[in-house]
């Protein structure tokens, strides 16, 4: 993706009115201390981070991004799904920004607005796994193997067959999975943990 700073990019550029002025409220009030608005953009955190190279934006990009209002921009790169959650950012942030919390703020708010680049595997993997827990409380790894694939590349799933075959035998896999008996109360818990997050701290 073409970085929407750079007059070099020949991407167009937004006028003010087409930017989501409050997204980075937004996202800062899903970071458990809520400084994200006061990053000075001394690119501490790119410079500690042992991914940046190969991010579509660094670290410090991306936060400036968020606080000026470039939502779609953000939540459809990879830079979010790219961050190993090392932390290095965080610990080494001279406002204690918890960066490392923003980037997962943004693949929540990603997932559930479906910006995430299509057949990306983490994104998918993630949401399908948050999908199986919360209808039935516990993991099969046949059905979350068989969605994931179905979802990212269906005939990559051809050659893990044998791997699949030498567990089912030895007892390591199996094919269905009862589940937890209170599934609504399940639900109900993880609900209430997605509206706290939503609440400004």
């Amino acid at each position: 993706m073409k970085d929407p700073f750079s007059e070099q990019a020949g991407q167009k550029i937004k006028f003010e009115s087409e930017l989501d002025r409050s997204f980075g409220e937004t996202i800062s009030h899903r970071v458990s201390n809520g400084t994200l608005m006061a990053c000075i953009q001394c690119g501490t955190c790119s410079a500690t981070c042992p991914l940046s190279t190969y991010m579509d934006f660094t670290p410090r990009k991306i936060i400036a991004m968020v606080r000026a209002g470039f939502r779609e921009e953000v939540l459809t790169n990879q830079t979010i799904w790219l961050c190993a959650s090392c932390y290095s950012c965080t610990v080494e942030c001279p406002k204690g920004i918890r960066i490392t919390e923003v980037m997962y703020a943004l693949k929540r708010e990603a997932i559930t607005h479906g910006f995430y680049p299509k057949r990306f595997s983490i994104p998918v993997l993630a949401r399908t796994f948050y999908d199986q827990v919360r209808s039935r409380g516990r993991l099969s790894e046949v059905y979350l193997m068989m969605r994931y694939y179905l979802a990212t590349n269906p005939l990559r799933s051809l050659g893990q067959i044998g791997l699949a075959l030498r567990l089912f035998k030895r007892g390591r896999l199996t094919l269905f999975e009862k589940g937890v008996k209170e599934k609504a109360g399940l639900r109900k818990i993880l609900e209430t943990a997605d509206r706290r997050r939503e609440v400004p701290s």
